[in-house]
């Protein structure tokens, strides 16, 4: 996929929610391209005016391909929301925003995040008679809702939220009123901004500068923000539990010009690497000539690595932007060839030079290995690593696409030692937990 190695971890979604006085989708779609990254698979917009009557639009595969702005240009209505997102199941009735008629009106939800009690929640709701249409956990979100009784929508979300255990950043569009709605523990980002004429929600902050809206802050853990004509209102529906923020939005998922859980994420990388830089001069780790980092979610902490340690910072390794997101990848070869078509190094900058690569994470270890030796390759006397976060050893479900705990390569290998053997570095030092 353009833009998304192979052996990454992938954030599920995005959401964004706009409040206008002119049309709403073509201002959410513009917000969906810089929320592109959370989900490449999949996008859509749901836009009404005050009557609450929804207009949709959604499309497989890139907004470019799927989602083309002269679908949304001519949509109505001030109010939308809009998602992206991984993992479709190929069918169109997937995408989000999920949409059904409640005894709250018409409403349109997009989510961030992942049930843990789906299967339950399933299995209950056919029993009561629900109809479950597609393989969503958002769609039992919405079943929830509707069949709540209780007295007004904020009243069906509590519902909703005392029985869906699990992460959710929530955007929601229901009789021509916006609503916002984070899960207690604060899981998935969600922010909020103030632009001229209107309101932005969305899952970070770099969907709120296309739209040239200022930050107002982050949506509190278990907050609903509802946007109407009287314009916003906040209360704390749910209980606050123990801030749970999930720490890859800080290490690969959010854009380097975000801002994410109150700290600027570029600077959040940029220290992480001064932390490994540290980490090596107080452990007598081995020399190096220059640090390299791994296009591109380890530019940061590359970045930061070099300022620290004062070892030569070189951009060695060049990622080509056109490599079409539908290669087909049967076998091992060919995912090898993938790379290969992705990436390239410089043979002059790295030619008999003891090199340091620097990367946010490592998950399966295939694609590292392959780097490392493509390095090796270009003449590298020497090829060690720095990784800008923990050995990654148990998966997480609440709203990334991640690998079964036994394809996580510090499993396979039971130590960082045998790690280094695996992927083909002389040396390899991750980030401590503490770091």
């Amino acid at each position: 996929m353009i833009g998304v190695p192979l052996d990454k971890l992938r954030e599920a979604c995005g959401v964004v929610a706009v409040y206008s006085e002119s049309a709403a989708a073509p201002l959410a779609h513009r917000a969906l391209f810089e929320l592109q990254h959370r989900g490449q698979e999949a996008a859509g917009i749901a836009s009404s005016g005050a009557d609450g009557a929804l207009h949709v639009e959604k499309g497989e595969g890139l907004i470019t391909e799927g989602l083309p702005f002269r679908r949304v240009e001519d949509m109505p209505g001030t109010r939308a929301v809009g998602h992206c997102r991984y993992s479709t199941v190929g069918r169109e009735k997937n995408v989000q925003p999920f949409v059904a008629n409640t005894p709250y009106g018409q409403l349109a939800l997009a989510h961030n995040g992942n049930i843990k009690n789906a299967a339950e929640l399933r299995t209950d709701l056919q029993a009561q008679g629900s109809l479950v249409a597609t393989s969503l956990d958002t769609e039992l979100l919405v079943h929830l809702i509707a069949r709540s009784q209780a007295p007004d929508f904020p009243g069906a979300l509590r519902y909703m939220a005392d029985l869906a255990i699990g992460a959710y950043s929530l955007t929601m569009l229901c009789n021509g009123t916006l609503y916002a709605l984070r899960d207690p523990n604060g899981l998935r980002p969600l922010v909020l901004g103030e632009m001229k004429g209107g309101w932005v929600i969305a899952s970070e902050t770099c969907a709120l500068d296309v739209l040239h809206a200022d930050y107002v802050r982050e949506i509190e853990p278990g907050e609903l923000v509802t946007i109407g004509p009287d314009g916003v209102t906040a209360s704390q529906l749910l209980p606050r539990a123990e801030p749970s923020p999930c720490i890859f939005e800080l290490v690969y998922f959010s854009r380097p010009n975000s801002t994410a859980f109150g700290q600027s994420v570029n600077g959040a990388r940029i220290r992480m690497g001064m932390e490994l830089a540290d980490a090596d001069a107080a452990s007598g780790a081995p020399p190096a000539d220059i640090v390299i980092p791994v296009p591109d979610s380890g530019v940061p902490a590359a970045i930061g690595y070099s300022r620290r340690s004062g070892v030569l910072y070189e951009k060695a390794i060049l990622r080509s932007h056109y490599v079409g997101r539908t290669f087909i990848l049967p076998d091992q070869d060919s995912r090898m060839a993938q790379v290969e078509l992705k990436l390239s190094v410089i043979k002059e900058a790295v030619r008999g030079k003891r090199v340091i690569l620097v990367d946010d994470s490592i998950v399966r270890g295939n694609t590292s290995r392959q780097i490392v030796q493509m390095v090796r390759d270009a003449g590298a006397a020497a090829v060690m690593m720095r990784i800008a976060s923990p050995p990654l050893a148990w998966p997480c479900y609440l709203g990334i696409d991640m690998p079964d705990r036994d394809e996580l390569v510090i499993n396979r290998a039971g130590s960082v030692e045998r790690v280094a053997d695996l992927i083909g570095v002389d040396d390899l030092r991750y980030l401590s937990v503490a770091g």
